[in-house]
């Protein structure tokens, strides 16, 4: 079993973070390995159950995950992966926020726990280390150019 987990600071307030981050239907809109996202059957973007359907860029295929779970008391959000162009299952990801006290910034953390076959668990592991690392670092880069 492949496991993940990925936190960073961010220069922005918890409600500017979570603002940007709890859009589940947006990925497409910011994420630079993803491309022409949207919510299937026109479903609000953070009603559980929801489905968004992606393409990843550079011929990377498309994934479809699901919204399992949505807290904006708590800052937090639970999704599976349906699809992906891998050999992947059993994929649960889950991502949180929490408030630092000091200073105008959040903390977040971004984990996730999944199946995939030994000889290709390093590499899936680095991609996605990446894509969490990469949606942290578009919260900054979001908050920077507002200011």
């Amino acid at each position: 079993m492949a496991r993940v987990y990925v936190s960073a600071v961010m220069n922005a307030t918890i409600d500017q973070a979570w603002a940007f981050l709890r859009d589940f239907g947006a990925l497409g809109n910011y994420h630079p390995y993803f491309e022409k996202s949207y919510i299937e059957d026109g479903k609000p973007s953070d009603q559980i159950g929801c489905v968004r359907h992606f393409t990843v860029r550079d011929g990377g295929g498309y994934l479809r995950e699901q919204l399992l779970a949505l807290s904006d008391d708590e800052h937090r959000c639970r999704y599976k992966i349906l699809h992906i162009d891998a050999d992947w299952k059993n994929y649960v990801a889950e991502m949180r926020l929490l408030p630092i006290t000091e200073g105008d910034r959040c903390f977040g953390e971004w984990w996730a726990e999944w199946d995939v076959p030994a000889d290709q668990e390093a590499e899936a592991v680095e991609r996605v280390k990446g894509t969490f690392r990469t949606f942290f670092e578009c919260v900054n880069a979001h908050h920077d150019r507002r200011k």
